[in-house]
């Protein structure tokens, strides 16, 4: 295994809504047997109430602060040495703080899920904000793929099957 990953035990898999990252991430935990979390997930936990909630009372940017919290306290467990999978909201690598603390800790790996695919997964889901609207949600895919691109590993989605995505991760040469 890869000496920076030894050093950094930390995975995170980044990504358009609707790309897999959580359920790619609980497999991917699975196999290499370490601890899985969902950012959106933890949220809604802490806050007591849904994503689309926090972006509908609050707005995004303050949705922006709690998720980069969120981040920087499983950064802060991974440097101490405790490994993890960690799967982020679609908008979070877009944040250079949050690239620049992900990057210097861990693995970054982008699903790179083609648009008709997250369309059809994420079709009308009324708890996703950013996709009640068809065309701003087209433009927000194409304008996130120009910091997706900047993960240490670009995995492309061809299947649905979580387990052919997670040997496509497995199989880059940083996991060797």
């Amino acid at each position: 295994m890869n000496i920076t990953l030894k050093r950094t035990p930390g995975i995170y898999l980044v990504g358009f809504m609707g790309a897999g990252k959580s359920t790619v991430g609980r497999h991917l935990a699975h196999r290499v047997g370490w601890s899985f979390f969902d950012t959106d997930a933890e949220i809604e936990a802490a806050e007591n109430t849904s994503v689309a909630a926090i972006f509908a009372a609050r707005g995004e940017p303050e949705f922006r602060l709690i998720e980069a919290a969120v981040i920087g306290r499983h950064v802060r467990l991974v440097e101490r040495g405790r490994p993890a999978v960690l799967a982020l909201g679609g908008g979070a690598f877009t944040l250079p703080g949050n690239r620049l603390l992900l990057e210097n800790n861990g693995i970054t790996v982008w699903l790179d899920c083609p648009f008709d695919t997250v369309q059809r997964r994420v079709g009308q889901a009324t708890h996703r904000p950013l996709a009640r609207d068809p065309e701003a949600f087209a433009a927000l895919y194409h304008a996130r793929r120009d910091h997706y691109r900047l993960a240490d590993v670009h995995v492309p989605i061809h299947s649905d099957d979580p387990e052919i995505t997670v040997a496509a991760i497995l199989a880059h040469p940083l996991f060797k």
